[in-house]
């Protein structure tokens, strides 16, 4: 049995599927390109049959990220197979991945069929994807809920027409860990023609064991894990692709298995994820948590600062957090600022590099001293940018416990500058009122939270906002400042930049 492990990303299609997530297709790019960089082994990037945006994103990763498999999913459906390999043939490594749920529940109620066309709708699909590609992978969605043997019937059948991976998930995060380990063992026990397929396992956190079952398959012989990056995904999340690949790494002399994964990459990759979708990282999340290499007790800290390992069981290099003596301000120049970029593994063109260099002067001029936490905030605001149809000029805010919070403000509309003034129950609410009077737009929101990036009273406020159109489409904006009004600003002016860039992206398909 192989001794890899097989790591399938699914970011891009589980992941985006999390409430609130909706990604452009630049940024899917991005995000493909930095887990090509992770060396994963599977990129999922997408489902194209469900929308032309969707398609298309898939069409460009395929053309564009290369080393990699790329993967498009498809139901057990001839229009959706064909979709995904006219969105997946310009791939290096294209693979088509196709699924029909098996547990009596959802054939029941969902696609209302019985087993005998269920089991010829997933070798018809299989035989037809076949017939594109000789990458196929077939899954069994709500797997761990199935009768063992007709999921064993199914499987046997798909990979007699062709499945070179098939796919055990845990869909609705049901299985404990001993339970599903024992489960992937009978299913490759009962299943005829297995040893011949790389056996895959995708897990749903919904009972937080998305790991841990991951873990217990790999154990029962499973060599691929499907998971996401920081864990998101539909409902919980699924299983996060840094505690799988660190547990692996960490503890190798009990599996002693090993992945293709780049782990100084983890860190970067999971501030990307976190910051496109506009999800926190919880302080305490296993790996890339804020909190997940500090020590607070006297006594940990003693025996840290005597041997590491006393207390940490991972190197925070190994997952790329690093440290440096390095300290720019605005005396720095153009080189320190992109060497230090460098060395947190930012590769930027040479037109990020130039956004990314104009906001350090910028926040230089206020803060004293720019640490790494607030070059990864500034970066983190230039990767986001879309074409700018807005851009804010100057906000003059007036407010206190006795005055009306009235707010000023000068905004470049498509080079036109234009200026409004609006009073609101507090300054942001001033300041996003003056901005829809001088956009002509408004949108409801959904989410408003302020995060200081490192400490002091100097410290960079990090504003990341949710707001939903008039279509219930959810989109989030970013803004980074000293000052929390003006980050609070420049975050609805990015998301109102990136609903206009993704209105005119979807009059084009």
């Amino acid at each position: 049995m192989s001794e890899h492990v097989y790591i399938f990303d699914t970011t891009l299609r589980d992941g985006e599927q999390s409430p609130g997530v909706n990604l452009n297709i630049r940024e899917k790019l991005q995000i493909a390109h930095q887990l090509a960089r992770l060396n994963v082994d599977v990129i999922e990037a997408g489902f194209p049959f469900a929308s032309a945006g969707d398609f298309r994103a898939v069409q460009s990763v395929a053309r564009e990220v290369r080393g990699v498999t790329v993967a498009g999913l498809a139901r057990a459906r001839a229009s959706d197979i064909d979709r995904a390999w006219e969105a997946l043939r310009e791939a290096e490594q294209p693979r088509i991945h196709t699924f029909i749920a098996t547990s009596d529940i959802h054939m029941q109620h969902k696609l209302r069929m019985n087993r005998d066309a269920v089991l010829e709708a997933a070798v018809e699909a299989v035989k037809r994807a076949k017939g594109y590609t000789s990458d196929v992978e077939f899954s069994a969605e709500d797997a761990f809920r199935s009768d063992l043997e007709f999921l064993c019937r199914v499987l046997a059948a798909v990979i007699a027409a062709g499945a070179t991976t098939v796919n055990i998930p845990d869909t609705v995060g049901y299985a404990m860990p001993d339970e599903f380990g024992e489960f992937i063992r009978q299913v490759q026990e009962r299943t005829p023609g297995i040893e011949k397929v790389v056996v895959s396992v995708h897990c749903h956190n919904d009972l937080g064991l998305a790991v841990a079952n991951s873990l217990a398959a790999v154990k029962s012989g499973a060599r691929q894990v499907e998971c996401t990056v920081n864990g998101i995904g539909e409902r919980a999340g699924n299983a996060a692709l840094e505690e799988v690949v660190m547990a692996l790494y960490t503890r190798r002399e009990k599996y002693g298995l090993t992945t293709g994964i780049h782990t100084n990459e983890i860190y970067h990759t999971s501030k990307l994820i976190s910051t496109v979708t506009g999800m926190p990282v919880q302080f305490n999340k296993a790996i890339v948590g804020k909190n997940a290499f500090l020590h607070e007790s006297g006594i940990h800290q003693d025996g840290v600062l005597k041997e590491r390992t006393t207390y940490e069981i991972i190197n925070p290099s190994l997952v790329g957090i690093t440290c440096t003596n390095l300290v720019l301000g605005k005396h720095s120049g153009r080189h320190a600022f992109r060497q230090r970029l460098a060395e947190l593994g930012f590769e930027l063109s040479e037109d990020e590099l130039n956004q990314a260099f104009v906001r350090f002067k910028e926040l230089a001029d206020t803060k004293k001293q720019i640490t790494d936490e607030d070059l990864e905030a500034i970066l983190e605001e230039t990767i986001r940018q879309v074409p700018a149809t807005f851009e804010l000029d100057y906000l003059h805010v007036f407010s206190g416990t006795t005055v009306k919070p009235t707010a000023v403000i000068g905004l470049l509309i498509e080079g036109e500058f234009v200026q409004e003034t609006a009073c609101g129950n507090g300054p942001v609410d001033a300041a996003y009122k003056a901005i829809e009077k001088a956009t002509g737009r408004k949108y409801a929101l959904v989410s408003y939270v302020i995060d200081a990036v490192t400490g002091g009273t100097d410290a960079l406020a990090n504003v990341t906002l949710k707001v939903r159109d008039k279509d219930n489409r959810v989109y989030t904006g970013r803004g980074v400042s000293t000052d929390v009004l003006e980050a609070s600003a420049r975050a609805y002016v990015n998301v109102m930049n990136r609903i206009v860039y993704d209105q005119k992206t979807r009059k084009q398909d």
